[in-house]
């Protein structure tokens, strides 16, 4: 008889986190669905072979009250996976955007250095693995007004990176997920966020109002969540994962990375205007 599967999945609740959270629970994992929306994790709780758990990753006590949580259940973990997130749009000079990155940086990237570090122990118990979340964003150049989300995927990338070569010494896999564009409640932060500048801008009021409709095609045409799933699905149940998931990223982007940066921007000058 197969023995259970644990994970901690932060960001499990709601969204693209919940949707896997519920993949996996369907699979046989019991999961530990940590958030801090109180709203998703009622619902999430009605789900066979899910735990709930309020956690805020952004701080130390929260997070250890959380493996103390867990610990009543189980002394290993077979995955910790990291999707908790935010993400908005604004100016690099602008408006609140030194507030906006810090809030950024401590939820996207500490608060995933902080549930690692403090989980480690489980994951060596359970001989697991560590994914994390990135994105596109993190190793595509970034674009204007989306700097802030840019700059902590980035870090994440450099995270992980560094916590793959540190973790393959003790024999614990890290694997990335660049998803690119998805249907979730992030796209109503990024627009709203954008609206925002829209309204508040001092510089930008032309450009921001010639992105806008690209910007409402892109979120038109963004991704269903399956595909987000059967990665994730991949990424946990594989018995050698792939270092990197790049999940429907974006083409048109990609292709903007063979244009020499000059030539590029001399368009988004002429176009964007």
């Amino acid at each position: 008889m197969a023995s259970m599967k644990y994970a901690l999945f932060t960001g499990g609740a709601g969204g693209l986190g919940g949707a896997c959270a519920k993949a996996m629970a369907a699979e046989g994992w019991t999961v530990f669905a940590a958030d801090i929306n109180d709203t998703a994790l009622a619902e999430i709780s009605q789900t066979q072979n899910i735990i709930p758990i309020k956690v805020d990753i952004t701080n130390q006590e929260s997070v250890d009250a959380a493996h103390e949580e867990v610990a009543k259940y189980t002394t290993k973990l077979d995955a910790v996976i990291n999707f908790a997130g935010m993400h908005t749009m604004c100016s690099m000079i602008e408006g609140n955007c030194s507030n906006t990155i810090e809030k950024m940086l401590m939820i996207n990237v500490m608060g995933m250095v902080r549930i690692n570090r403090t989980f480690v122990d489980m994951v060596l118990e359970g001989n697991g693995r560590i994914i994390n979340c990135s994105s596109e964003c993190g190793y595509l150049t970034a674009q204007p007004f989306n700097g802030p989300y840019a700059i902590t995927k980035y870090a994440v990338e450099a995270y992980t990176d560094s916590l793959r070569r540190e973790l393959m010494f003790i024999g614990v896999p890290v694997v990335k997920i660049q998803p690119g564009s998805f249907k979730t409640n992030m796209h109503k932060s990024a627009s709203a966020g954008l609206d925002n500048l829209i309204s508040s801008t001092k510089y930008y009021g032309k450009v921001l109002n010639t992105l806008r409709p690209i910007m409402d095609n892109e979120l038109k045409h963004a991704n269903d969540p399956k595909y987000l799933v059967s990665s994730l699905l991949k990424a946990v149940d594989s018995e050698k994962p792939k270092i990197v998931y790049r999940v429907k990223n974006s083409h048109m982007l990609r292709a903007l990375e063979f244009i020499p940066t000059k030539l590029l921007e001399f368009g988004y000058r002429t176009v964007i205007k």
